[in-house]
């Protein structure tokens, strides 16, 4: 990636086609725009003007020395030349990110610092609370620092060294190391005033046969969100997808809007008694568990637990 300094004569890192080697940033903006083929989209998604954003995609071509994209008034297109840097930029994005994650990682351990991850409410449970505690006081030298993550991020954030552990939902993949905290069942969470609330009884899978549920993004996360929705169900159904969310807020927010319905854990009963929003309860589903997950090469993160 492009350094400062340098003389310009191509000993220094400059490119003998263009003005400089990419930066990573500009990298990250043209892999955002390669997914979502317009401007507007892209630079939305970087939380970037898109002014800003098209410069920089105008400074990286110029740059590379070549055009990567094929611009009219409707449609954004990768060159060749665009769809044969993608893959070469998408490695050279994962390595900056794994060489900044070995350097944080490695800056935390002789810090004392520990990075724990959660996802939704876990942080706030009873168990997350009294590990924490406990680690604390065998540990009143170290930094525990929590750090929320949405959904599709919770694995790959602990396999990538963002954080050493976390509280998480089953199931997990394989590889990973956990310790069960706790078990407990499912509710289905529903907008307020829906008909299900009037049932007389526990809801059952079948009373849910015909209802469009909020998915989850992220293919890194479809097999967990299919065992919470039980998809497909025992018939072999496929179950109704609604809007994806990427975190526990987005979704609760996509339940009280009339979007979808989800199963999630019994204590957000308690969590979340919000306003638009009612729980029921739901019979003939297993338990789900609570856990905290880290890498089995952390063997120093056992000792959180």
């Amino acid at each position: 990636m492009e350094e400062p300094g340098g003389s310009g004569d191509g000993r220094d890192g400059r490119s003998p086609t263009g003005g400089g080697d990419p930066s990573v940033h500009q990298l990250r903006l043209f892999l955002a725009l390669a997914e979502e083929l317009h401007f507007g989209q892209a630079a939305r998604r970087m939380f970037i003007s898109q002014p800003a954003f098209s410069r920089q995609i105008t400074a990286l071509e110029r740059r590379m020395g070549i055009a990567l994209l094929e611009r009219s008034t409707r449609r954004v297109e990768l060159t060749p030349e665009g769809r044969a840097l993608l893959p070469v930029a998408t490695a050279a994005v994962e390595a900056a990110d794994r060489l900044r994650q070995a350097v944080e990682l490695q800056v935390r351990r002789v810090s004392g610092r520990l990075r724990v991850g959660f996802v939704g409410a876990e942080a706030a449970m009873p168990y997350t609370q009294e590990i924490l505690a406990r680690f604390r006081a065998r540990n009143p030298e170290s930094v525990v620092e929590m750090c929320g993550l949405d959904f599709a991020r919770q694995v790959e954030a602990l396999r990538g060294g963002e954080v050493d552990a976390a509280f998480l939902r089953s199931p997990l993949p394989a590889g990973i190391s956990t310790l069960q905290l706790a078990l407990e069942p499912r509710v289905v969470c529903v907008p307020a005033g829906d008909p299900l609330l009037s049932l007389q009884r526990p809801v059952a899978l079948g009373d849910l046969a015909d209802r469009v549920f909020v998915d989850v993004a992220g293919e890194s996360v479809r097999g967990w969100w299919d065992h919470w929705t039980v998809n497909p169900r025992p018939d072999g159904t496929a179950v109704r997808f609604g809007p994806a969310v990427t975190d526990l807020e987005s979704l609760l927010l996509a339940v009280a809007q009339g979007e979808g319905i989800a199963l999630l854990p019994a204590a957000l009963r308690e969590l979340y008694p919000r306003p638009g929003l009612a729980y029921a309860d739901v019979t003939g589903l297993p338990p789900v568990a609570a856990a905290l997950a880290w890498l089995p090469a952390r063997r120093d993160c056992r000792g959180v637990a």
